[in-house]
């Protein structure tokens, strides 16, 4: 059994599914795993993470099988589960050797490894789509729009681009929390992500004007709301308890 090491990088897991053919391992005894996963009785290879190859990997995907099936690994690698990497390579190995027509790469739901890694595509998808409904923006002194988040998966790489078709004149930064890490989007040019460094936290003074609608809208939020009709159990399912830190409303 060989075992690619790879971190927890779309780049180098791609890289390591590069190395695999260029190698030409058989994928029965063939593992990628993260870093600190172990695997008893393996020989194992640490990958470097190429873009070059990456990027390779990248197109031969989208090329045959479509974009939308290329998205959904890259969803499925934004996943937080450990196994992904090997779930997405089996993956992809079946649809190249099956020769797949294009755009049905996980069709085949049969398949314990297309299964696992469809729905760990799923679980990023409804978390990313949370994020686009939950996501507040605050305006800073310097005019710069500012949103914190908590997410599960890594999701910035999917907000970002959302927010910068919607937002093109605006300057203004994403921060994931949980990785420390920034999208952040100057007005008119092309997004780009920042990781900052252990402990690092922003300073942030808030406008004046964003102070004073923060409060209109918490007090138009409880003048609405009907206490006799009020549900918990509902809110709670339709609105998670995690992403309310995150929310002035709150």
């Amino acid at each position: 059994m060989t075992v690619y090491r790879c971190d927890d990088s779309l780049e180098s897991i791609f890289t390591a599914i590069y190395l695999s053919y260029e190698e030409n391992r058989n994928e029965e005894d063939t593992c990628l795993a993260l870093d600190d996963d172990p695997v008893l009785f393996a020989e194992d290879v640490q990958v470097q993470p190429d873009p070059a190859r990456a990027v390779k990997v990248m197109r031969t995907l989208e090329r045959r099988f479509g974009e939308e099936d290329y998205m959904t690994v890259c969803r499925a690698l934004a996943s937080t589960e450990r196994r992904k990497a090997q779930a997405v390579y089996r993956t992809v190995v079946k649809g190249l050797d099956t020769r797949c027509a294009r755009g049905h790469l996980f069709d085949d739901l049969t398949d314990p490894y297309v299964m696992e890694a469809f729905s760990l595509a799923r679980l990023s998808n409804r978390e990313i789509g949370h994020l686009i409904e939950f996501l507040r923006f605050q305006e800073l002194e310097n005019g710069i729009l500012y949103a914190k988040i908590g997410p599960k998966c890594n999701a910035l790489t999917f907000l970002m681009p959302h927010f910068a078709d919607r937002l093109p004149i605006e300057n203004f930064v994403i921060h994931d929390s949980t990785r420390n890490i920034f999208g952040i989007h100057p007005a008119r040019r092309q997004w780009y992500l920042y990781t900052g460094r252990d402990g690092e936290e922003p300073t942030l003074r808030l406008s004046e004007e964003e102070v004073q609608y923060q409060e209109l809208f918490r007090h138009f939020c409880r003048t609405i709301a009907i206490k006799e009709r009020e549900n918990r159990v509902l809110q709670r399912n339709m609105l998670p308890l995690r992403f309310r830190e995150y929310m002035i409303e709150f």
